[in-house]
């Protein structure tokens, strides 16, 4: 009885000991194939073969492109400002043709004509004819009811519109790259986050296999792990692709052909020069004021109501005589076919016929200057029509010039709000990132003692990542809203 007692104390006693040594067996089946795997990952880690450059592309040593050379070198080349740059031109051609109109203009005529029937010469009877006629013809405005002065006058209005319609563009065009290139900034810093994040997974992932040949965490947190490790590399892969299609869309707005060589200059963004951009704010109503006096769009509206005013002008002298001063010079030649001579009338000489080309061209030769005074009487009521629709294109420039200023109130009220939101934005993302990088500190410790899972500890890494991520945001964003403040007080837009 005693030995029976003493194995059925045996028994219970041995029974936990080999139930564990059953779930070590089943450790060893999930845990010891992916051990060897994991202990060559990591020793790749140590000879630097899965770091940051594993995904990233090599830059060399090219030139590297500033926003200032951005914004010149898509100035130059951008196929908008080209044509406008046309459209200046042309704007050029049309003013020196109404300065021009002051000019006598000047004509010569030839003309060979034939005659059958009854002729106008000094015998009045039938007879062919053929004759030749030269002549010359200026005449040079002296009175127009003032059209010439202000076409003239219209036409330099036109211009200088036609020149603040092509800085509108640049300007804009300026505020476009501006924000393409902080896009490549942002992706960029966004690709280090990753990355960073990517290698801190990859030391879990060494410091995971050290706790688990410990004892202190189970088998499965390996697996969390490594699930954690694929994900970040898919993160860290999106960010580099975002990054490549950001360097596309700036090198397509520089008209640039895309080469993997191209790339941009980071500068650099101190807290020191981030505050300074906010104190230097100005209130939107000054900003406002400031911009009636230089904005290219004010000034373009304002040059178009000018040159309307003209153009009423233009059309009003329709209602004026105009005065020219006309000169005239001729002189011909006469072929009768039938070769008889004809006495003048008037003076009872002989004129023979078919006299020598030259002799008639010197002999029949004639001048006439004199003044021709045209005064309008009625034409269908064509000038008193242009009149009203001139009056109407004033009305109508001057509610455009109306509405371009009330839109750019609203512009400049709107960029002053979103700057003073995304600089307090940008500062509770600052705090955000303290916090949360000293919470992730504090993770890092309790996981190394095996007082935190993986799930936890990838919980506290995930919130620390998208604060960072959110700060690059709000920083780039924040820099972005103070550029364009800037645009519209006239500042050129540098970083």
């Amino acid at each position: 009885m005693k030995i029976k007692g003493y194995l059925i104390w045996l028994f219970f006693l041995l029974y936990p000991l080999v139930n564990a040594l059953a779930q070590t067996e089943d450790y060893d089946v999930l845990y010891t194939p992916r051990k060897q795997q994991v202990t060559r990952d990591i020793e790749s880690v140590r000879r630097g073969e899965r770091d940051r450059n594993a995904t990233a592309q090599p830059r060399g040593n090219y030139k590297r492109w500033t926003l200032e050379e951005c914004i010149q070198y898509a100035i130059e080349h951008n196929i908008s400002i080209q044509r406008l740059k046309v459209q200046q031109k042309v704007a050029a051609v049309r003013q020196n043709t109404a300065e021009n109109s002051r000019w006598p203009d000047l004509n010569a005529a030839v003309m060979q004509d034939w005659s059958f029937g009854r002729s106008q010469t000094y015998a009045d009877m039938d007879e062919p004819l053929s004759g030749t006629r030269l002549g010359a013809s200026a005449s040079i405005p002296l009175f127009t009811g003032f059209r010439i002065p202000n076409e003239i006058a219209r036409t330099k209005l036109e211009f200088e519109a036609a020149t603040q319609n092509l800085e509108k563009v640049k300007d804009d065009l300026s505020i476009h790259i501006t924000a393409l290139f902080l896009q490549v900034l942002f992706c960029k810093e966004l690709v280090k986050v990753n990355e960073d994040h990517w290698l801190l997974t990859q030391n879990q992932l060494k410091k995971t296999i050290l706790l688990i040949e410990a004892g202190s965490v189970p088998s499965v947190s390996l697996y969390d792990v490594e699930a954690q490790l694929a994900k970040d590399k898919v993160s860290v892969i999106e960010a580099q692709n975002n990054l490549e299609l950001a360097l596309l869309d700036l090198a397509q707005a520089l008209e640039l052909e895309r080469e993997s060589q191209f790339d941009i200059k980071a500068p650099a963004f101190s807290e020191k020069l981030m505050g300074d951009m906010f104190r230097k704010i100005m209130p939107a109503q000054l900003i406002f004021e400031h911009a009636l006096t230089g904005k290219p769009v004010i000034k373009e509206q304002e040059y178009k109501v000018a040159s309307a005013k003209k153009m009423l002008k233009v059309t009003q002298a329709g209602y004026m005589p105009n005065l020219n001063l006309v000169f005239e010079w001729g002189t011909g030649y006469l072929y009768r076919y039938d070769g008889q001579d004809v006495v003048n009338p008037s003076t009872g000489q002989l004129v023979k016929a078919n006299g020598a080309f030259g002799n008639q061209l010197k002999n029949n030769d004639y001048m006439l200057i004199g003044l021709k005074l045209s005064i309008p009487v009625f034409n269908r009521f064509e000038t008193r029509n242009k009149v009203r629709a001139a009056k109407l294109d004033i009305a109508d420039r001057e509610l455009a010039l109306e509405d371009a200023k009330k839109i750019l109130y609203k512009e400049i009220q709107v960029a002053h709000k979103n700057v003073t939101a995304a600089h307090e934005k940008y500062k509770a993302s600052n705090d955000a990132v303290t916090f949360t990088s000293e919470s992730f500190r504090h993770a890092q410790i309790r996981y190394e003692l095996a007082k935190l899972t993986s799930f936890e500890y990838d919980e506290v890494k995930t919130r620390f990542l998208q604060s960072q991520s959110e700060q690059i945001q709000a920083k780039y964003d924040y820099i972005l809203r103070a550029k364009i403040l800037d645009f519209y007080n006239g500042i050129p837009v540098k970083l």
